[in-house]
């Protein structure tokens, strides 16, 4: 179901997403099923899986950059609380159409940094009665636990690669320059920067060869209604790959997508995930 500007629907208790990519935005909306929550989706051109439209609940499709068409859609359907659920690609923001709402906010902004950027916005969905809601709002449980997830742990050469993966993380995170990182032999090999996670392990194989140590953190001071680091299937395939040899998550902060799906492959691989504190 499709909303246009025009539209407008009468939801029990409803919850607003505006929705970026990945597989994030569909397993809310299953969430929300279950609850029996009423969700309005804004959701982004080449972005979002088309399969939004599959769920259920209407959605309005926008550019990256219309933050106006948002709050528009969101009052017309009696939104007072949302989610930003999925990301978008770093690469897509140089390609950034703001309408007059979106270039007000961007003008305000001393650096086009993920997380100023998104408290920003935040603040702007406030001044419109909209209070900006944890993403794992309906999903409590989808947050990497502390301790060994795999059959096969960390070596103590690992172990010390991730202590290292750690301490370089929080050094680099209040740059906010990215949350991924990989270590091998107590060497930083890749450091995640716009090209996302995926795309650093592919590189650290390249530079770094076999037996990497991915670590991924969320940024120190990080703002957790937001752009939570998240691992998933794809990631295992990408180590894989890569031949890296252990993901190190940090507990209660990284989203653990399909879980039974994402450790099994893991064990297959003979892969090494572990939640860090």
């Amino acid at each position: 179901m499709t909303i246009g500007t025009g539209d407008s629907v009468a939801p029990v208790d409803p919850v607003g997403m505006i929705a970026g990519n990945g597989s994030f935005p569909l397993i809310f909306l299953e969430a929300a099923q279950k609850a029996g929550i009423r969700v309005v989706v804004v959701a982004h051109e080449g972005e979002t899986d088309p399969a939004i439209e599959t769920m259920g609940f209407p959605v309005r499709w926008i550019r990256l950059g219309q933050v106006g068409a948002i709050f528009d859609t969101f009052h017309k359907n009696g939104i007072s609380r949302a989610a930003f659920v999925g990301g978008v690609r770093k690469p897509r923001l140089f390609d950034l159409r703001p309408d007059w709402k979106g270039m007000m906010i961007l003008g305000r902004l001393s650096r086009y940094h993920d997380d100023e950027a998104l408290r920003a916005l935040a603040d702007e969905f406030e001044k419109e009665g909209i209070t900006i809601v944890p993403s794992t709002l309906l999903l409590p449980d989808l947050a990497a636990p502390v301790g060994p997830l795999t059959r096969r742990k960390p070596t103590a050469s690992e172990e010390a690669d991730i202590r290292v993966g750690i301490d370089v993380a929080r050094i680099l995170g209040p740059a906010d320059i990215g949350q991924c990182l990989v270590v091998r032999e107590k060497v930083v090999v890749a450091v995640e920067a716009i090209e996302g996670t995926d795309e650093t392990i592919r590189r650290a194989g390249r530079f770094g060869g076999e037996g990497g140590v991915v670590v991924k953190m969320a940024k120190p001071g990080q703002d957790l209604r937001f752009d939570l680091p998240s691992v998933g299937p794809e990631t295992i395939r990408v180590m894989m790959e890569a031949k890296a040899r252990v993901l190190a998550v940090e507990a209660g902060k990284t989203l653990l997508f399909s879980r039974e799906e994402t450790l099994g492959l893991a064990d297959s691989a003979d892969i090494a995930v572990v939640g860090i504190e």
